[in-house]
């Protein structure tokens, strides 16, 4: 069923009746996205939640030299936007595109609000998944501030497991914050010395 991965992730932090889930999943918007589209382009307001039920989404900015910079990604289970432009209604700077086919549940900023009012145990879910990204991108901060690249690579490792044979080497040493020369000559070095 298309919404048995979002049901379960939601019950590992609150519980849900047979009515709230009926009325949860009556909120939500199917769509399918081929490799390569994109769900939000910079300079667009971003009006959803994306709940990732099937393939990876990547969150980037590009800089002025048309440079990609990889923030996050959002693999099956996950959820993604920019919140900068979905809390505040302005004009957003992130891309969210399909790494590769994949199928998400959108949830608008005002069913998310109607959701809230209905049911207010979801306020407590929304919370605890704003926290842990919150979390998250702080602990990436520091992480690009204090360790090496070897040991950020290490961390994307841990995060994201089930990326790591799936992604395109670029997009991994975009997200640790090196080229992908760099990227090469340290896998390199990584094989020989194990």
């Amino acid at each position: 069923m298309l919404t048995d991965i979002i049901l379960k992730s939601i019950g590992r932090h609150i519980s849900l009746n047979e009515d709230e889930q009926t009325y949860f999943i009556s909120l939500l918007h199917p769509k399918q996205l081929t490799r390569k589209q994109f769900l939000l382009r910079e300079g667009e307001v971003c009006k959803y939640s994306a709940f990732v039920n099937s393939g990876c989404l990547k969150g980037y900015t590009v800089d002025e030299h048309g440079q990609e910079h990889v923030i996050n990604f959002a693999p099956a289970g996950w959820w993604i936007a920019d919140m900068y432009s979905l809390i505040s209604g302005r004009p957003g700077n992130l891309f969210i595109e399909a790494h590769e086919p994949a199928e998400v549940l959108l949830l608008s900023k005002i069913k998310q609000d109607l959701l809230f009012q209905e049911i207010p145990k979801f306020e407590r879910f929304f919370r605890i998944i704003t926290e842990n990204s919150l979390v998250a991108y702080q602990q990436r901060v520091v992480d690009n501030l204090s360790l090496t690249a070897e040991d950020r690579y290490n961390n994307f490792c841990k995060r994201y497991p089930t990326l790591i044979n799936e992604l395109p080497k670029k997009d991994i040493a975009s997200y640790i914050g090196v080229t992908p020369e760099f990227f090469s000559r340290m896998m390199g070095r990584l094989l020989r010395s194990s």
